[in-house]
């Protein structure tokens, strides 16, 4: 019987799909008044404390990125949409809307029940709130990197308004399409909006009046939502159950991961598991190949990933070396950190080596103790791949730009920046499990900020990049690749202590 007083065979889909949420939701184990309540102030704590003062502090600044001829906006809006599009459906590919409780999955499941009568309500009320989050998100982005609101009763302004309102539209739309859709469609719909933003490239030298800037783009926007959206809801009838399952038990895991503060073990569970070429790692008489050879074999058996860092990598290394040869202003400092956070990235998909030598080092041995060179044999060829990807696209980028009086301080700073970000990667991969000394609480005027710090200790490295970039961007060639110097060689100090084999107590065991 259902709580509407019929019997299962009679009830209406909608009655029945109701009647097991509302059984669901006073399961046992829920989340109680007071985990939401807390999980809320954290929340607000963060965005007052940490939030509020940057955006407070980038208003009170010139923006770095100016829209004010509107004939430039329209290539800021065609990239805006793209990178809308494609973070929606690379998001949806790994953890989409259509996640759900794997118990909940799997009573829906089992009855007869059609998945576009129990999934269309779950996407729907997802894609809301992502459409919430994806606004504020946009309308702070905008705030803090452009002048579209500078003039907030400009025309400017109201067609920033409808333009961030379609991208908030068409993000969560992208994330369904993402999950909802196989592979090809997917490749298709990322094609396609490339084209689509390259042809609008050209508009940056056409001066648009001033009536008329934004509201193309917006239109657009807010038309291939529609359609997009219309296309993917049709789509959940031909959702892989089984698939779903596979995702919603992976995310529960995953959840499970970032609540006990080891979100670096949630991410672990995405990453690709690698096929083929096993026999490659072996030399035909029996012995394991160099390490070079070992490392670009394992990243041979990951294509998706490795193709994916050498983007990031050949991206970055533009970045950062335009960004070196032209110091100064605000669109410069911009590619430079975005530069950094690109090698940073790619960095860490490149290089399954990181992770192989966090295992070895944490791990006892099984023969004996180890012999010496441990971490320079396993982090030769991440290295050697990122210098090498990196390198040979910054310089592409110089010679396209034109001859520079002196190459040599864009030379340093960015091998300086380089070496920051591999020495933050560094810190990044040895990291463990999260140390019980940091749910200490901590006492302030602010209240506990306890939480607060365990959030610094999950992103630490790309604190560290970020701070650690814009600090030497500023600073003089030879002063900042020293400073990216001693700020690396602090985070391979800090990294193994972490793994428990700092230099210090190695020298002390082998004395005693």
């Amino acid at each position: 019987m259902t709580r509407t007083g019929t019997t299962g065979a009679e009830a209406a889909p909608r009655d029945r799909v109701h009647a097991v949420r509302h059984l669901y939701a006073r399961r046992g184990d829920r989340p109680t008044t007071g985990d939401r309540a807390y999980a809320l102030y954290l929340a607000l704590l963060l965005g007052l404390v940490y939030v509020a003062p940057v955006v407070l502090l980038a208003r009170a600044s010139r923006p770095p990125l100016s829209l004010e001829p509107l004939g430039t906006a329209a290539p800021v809006a065609a990239l805006a949409a793209a990178a809308a599009v494609w973070g929606g459906q690379l998001t949806g590919r790994f953890w989409g809307p259509l996640v759900t409780e794997p118990f909940l999955l799997h009573v829906y499941r089992s009855t007869d029940l059609p998945p576009e009568r129990y999934l269309g309500g779950i996407a729907r009320r997802r894609l809301a709130l992502a459409a919430l989050g994806t606004l504020l998100a946009v309308t702070t982005a905008a705030l803090l990197l452009t002048d579209l609101y500078d003039r907030p009763t400009g025309p400017l302004a109201l067609q920033g308004a409808a333009l961030t309102t379609g991208l908030a539209v068409l993000a969560p739309v992208a994330w369904l399409w993402g999950q909802a859709r196989p592979v090809r469609d997917n490749l298709l719909l990322a094609a396609g909006t490339a084209a689509a933003a390259a042809a609008l490239a050209p508009l940056a030298r056409t001066p648009l009046p001033d009536g008329a800037g934004l509201w193309p783009a917006a239109a657009a926007t807010a038309l291939a939502a529609a359609l997009l959206g219309r296309s993917a809801f049709r789509s959940l009838s031909t959702v892989d159950l089984a698939r779903l399952a596979r995702e919603s038990a992976r995310a529960d895991e995953a959840r499970n991961f970032a609540l006990t503060g080891t979100l670096h073990h949630a991410l672990d569970l995405y990453r690709p598991a690698p096929r083929g070429l096993t026999r490659a790692l072996v030399r035909p008489d029996g012995r394991l190949r160099g390490p070079l050879a070992q490392g670009a074999v394992r990243a041979l058996r990951t294509p998706g990933r490795t193709s994916a860092a050498v983007a990031l990598l050949a991206a970055s290394g533009v970045a950062l070396a335009l960004g070196a040869a032209t110091p100064g202003g605000g669109p410069a400092t911009l590619a430079w950190a975005a530069g950094a956070a690109a090698v940073y990235a790619g960095s860490g998909r490149i290089g399954e080596t990181w992770r192989g030598l966090r295992d070895e080092l944490i791990l006892a041995p099984l023969y004996g103790e180890r012999g010496g060179g441990t971490p320079a044999r396993t982090l030769i060829w991440p290295v050697t791949a990122v210098v090498t990807v990196t390198g040979t696209a910054g310089a592409a980028a110089l010679l396209a730009r034109g001859p520079l009086p002196d190459v040599r301080p864009a030379v340093l700073l960015a091998a300086g920046a380089l070496v920051l970000v591999l020495g933050a990667r560094f810190l990044r991969e040895m990291k463990t499990d999260l140390p019980v000394a940091l749910l200490v609480p901590l006492v302030t005027p602010f209240g506990d900020l306890a939480a607060l710090r365990v959030f610094l200790w999950q992103f630490d490295g790309l604190a560290v990049v970020l701070a650690g970039a814009l600090v030497t961007y500023r600073l003089p060639a030879a002063s900042a690749a020293l400073t990216a110097l001693a700020l690396a060689a602090c985070c391979a100090w800090a990294g193994l202590r972490r793994t428990g084999r700092s230099p210090l107590r190695a020298r002390h065991g082998r004395a005693g």
